[in-house]
Protein backbone atom coordinates (compact mmCIF):
# COMPACT_ATOMS: atom_id res chain seq x y z
CA UNK A 1 0.00 0.00 0.00
CA UNK A 2 2.88 2.36 0.77
CA UNK A 3 4.32 1.83 -2.70
CA UNK A 4 0.97 2.71 -4.26
CA UNK A 5 0.67 5.81 -2.04
CA UNK A 6 4.15 6.93 -3.10
CA UNK A 7 3.16 6.56 -6.74
CA UNK A 8 0.02 8.65 -6.17
CA UNK A 9 2.14 11.31 -4.40
CA UNK A 10 4.46 11.35 -7.40
CA UNK A 11 1.56 11.82 -9.80
CA UNK A 12 0.25 14.77 -7.76
CA UNK A 13 3.65 16.43 -7.74
CA UNK A 14 4.14 15.84 -11.46
CA UNK A 15 0.68 17.16 -12.33
CA UNK A 16 1.00 20.28 -10.20
CA UNK A 17 4.45 21.22 -11.49
CA UNK A 18 4.00 20.12 -15.10
CA UNK A 19 2.45 21.77 -18.13
CA UNK A 20 -0.94 20.25 -17.25
CA UNK A 21 -1.11 21.94 -13.85
CA UNK A 22 -3.14 25.10 -13.38
CA UNK A 23 0.04 27.20 -13.03
CA UNK A 24 1.53 25.64 -16.16
CA UNK A 25 -1.60 26.34 -18.15
CA UNK A 26 -1.46 30.00 -17.14
CA UNK A 27 2.23 30.47 -17.99
CA UNK A 28 1.87 30.88 -21.76
CA UNK A 29 -1.64 32.25 -21.94
CA UNK A 30 -2.64 34.12 -25.07
CA UNK A 31 -4.44 37.45 -24.75
CA UNK A 32 -6.59 39.33 -27.25
CA UNK A 33 -3.76 41.87 -27.58
CA UNK A 34 -1.60 39.10 -29.08
CA UNK A 35 -3.80 39.32 -32.19
CA UNK A 36 -3.60 43.09 -32.63
CA UNK A 37 -4.61 46.12 -30.61
CA UNK A 38 -7.02 48.86 -31.60
CA UNK A 39 -8.06 47.36 -34.92
CA UNK A 40 -11.47 45.92 -35.75
CA UNK A 41 -10.87 42.22 -36.29
CA UNK A 42 -14.05 40.23 -35.68
CA UNK A 43 -12.41 36.86 -36.29
CA UNK A 44 -9.71 37.62 -33.72
CA UNK A 45 -12.39 38.62 -31.20
CA UNK A 46 -14.21 35.32 -31.77
CA UNK A 47 -11.01 33.31 -31.63
CA UNK A 48 -9.93 35.04 -28.43
CA UNK A 49 -13.31 34.43 -26.78
CA UNK A 50 -13.22 30.73 -27.73
CA UNK A 51 -9.60 30.45 -26.57
CA UNK A 52 -10.58 31.94 -23.20
CA UNK A 53 -13.49 29.49 -22.91
CA UNK A 54 -11.33 26.46 -23.70
CA UNK A 55 -8.49 27.70 -21.49
CA UNK A 56 -10.89 28.14 -18.59
CA UNK A 57 -12.24 24.63 -19.12
CA UNK A 58 -8.70 23.19 -19.15
CA UNK A 59 -7.76 25.00 -15.93
CA UNK A 60 -10.97 23.75 -14.28
CA UNK A 61 -10.26 20.22 -15.50
CA UNK A 62 -6.71 20.38 -14.16
CA UNK A 63 -7.91 21.57 -10.74
CA UNK A 64 -10.61 18.90 -10.66
CA UNK A 65 -8.14 16.19 -11.57
CA UNK A 66 -5.73 17.44 -8.91
CA UNK A 67 -8.53 17.32 -6.34
CA UNK A 68 -9.53 13.80 -7.35
CA UNK A 69 -5.93 12.62 -7.10
CA UNK A 70 -5.60 14.25 -3.68
CA UNK A 71 -8.77 12.43 -2.56
CA UNK A 72 -7.20 9.20 -3.72
CA UNK A 73 -3.99 10.07 -1.88
CA UNK A 74 -5.82 10.68 1.41
CA UNK A 75 -7.93 7.55 0.90
CA UNK A 76 -4.87 5.39 0.29
CA UNK A 77 -3.20 6.86 3.37
CA UNK A 78 -6.31 6.14 5.47
CA UNK A 79 -6.41 2.58 4.17
CA UNK A 80 -2.75 2.18 5.11
CA UNK A 81 -2.86 3.57 8.66
CA UNK A 82 -6.55 3.08 9.48
CA UNK A 83 -9.25 5.74 9.45
CA UNK A 84 -8.99 6.33 13.21
CA UNK A 85 -5.33 7.31 12.76
CA UNK A 86 -6.00 9.99 10.13
CA UNK A 87 -5.62 13.54 11.45
CA UNK A 88 -8.73 15.70 11.70
CA UNK A 89 -7.24 18.23 9.26
CA UNK A 90 -6.84 15.55 6.60
CA UNK A 91 -10.39 14.36 7.21
CA UNK A 92 -11.69 17.93 6.81
CA UNK A 93 -9.60 18.36 3.68
CA UNK A 94 -10.96 15.10 2.25
CA UNK A 95 -14.58 16.06 2.88
CA UNK A 96 -14.00 19.63 1.65
CA UNK A 97 -12.53 18.42 -1.64
CA UNK A 98 -15.29 15.85 -1.99
CA UNK A 99 -17.97 18.52 -1.47
CA UNK A 100 -16.27 20.92 -3.92
CA UNK A 101 -16.01 18.26 -6.61
CA UNK A 102 -19.64 17.23 -6.12
CA UNK A 103 -20.70 20.89 -6.42
CA UNK A 104 -18.62 21.35 -9.59
CA UNK A 105 -20.14 18.20 -11.06
CA UNK A 106 -23.70 19.35 -10.32
CA UNK A 107 -22.99 22.74 -11.91
CA UNK A 108 -21.50 21.08 -15.00
CA UNK A 109 -24.53 18.81 -15.35
CA UNK A 110 -26.86 21.78 -15.01
CA UNK A 111 -24.92 23.77 -17.65
CA UNK A 112 -25.02 20.79 -20.00
CA UNK A 113 -28.76 20.38 -19.53
CA UNK A 114 -29.35 24.10 -20.10
CA UNK A 115 -27.26 23.95 -23.26
CA UNK A 116 -29.19 20.94 -24.54
CA UNK A 117 -32.54 22.50 -23.66
CA UNK A 118 -31.52 25.74 -25.37
CA UNK A 119 -30.50 23.89 -28.52
CA UNK A 120 -33.75 21.92 -28.61
CA UNK A 121 -35.91 24.98 -27.98
CA UNK A 122 -34.67 26.74 -31.10
CA UNK A 123 -35.38 24.96 -34.38
CA UNK A 124 -32.66 24.99 -36.99
CA UNK A 125 -32.86 27.97 -39.31
CA UNK A 126 -32.20 27.53 -43.03
CA UNK A 127 -29.25 29.43 -44.42
CA UNK A 128 -30.31 32.49 -46.34
CA UNK A 129 -27.10 32.89 -48.33
CA UNK A 130 -27.67 29.80 -50.47
CA UNK A 131 -30.13 28.99 -53.17
CA UNK A 132 -32.27 25.89 -53.04
CA UNK A 133 -30.98 22.76 -54.70
CA UNK A 134 -31.49 23.94 -58.28
CA UNK A 135 -28.01 22.96 -59.42
CA UNK A 136 -25.85 19.94 -58.75
CA UNK A 137 -22.64 19.97 -56.77
CA UNK A 138 -20.39 19.47 -59.69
Amino acid sequence: MKKFRDRVDGIITELASGAGGAAGLNRNRMTRASLGVGIPFTEADGFSAEYDRVHGALVALSKSLGGQIELLQIGVYAADVGYDNVEDEQRRRFHGIQARLADEREKAIKREQETRNGDLAQPAQPREDTKSGEKGLG
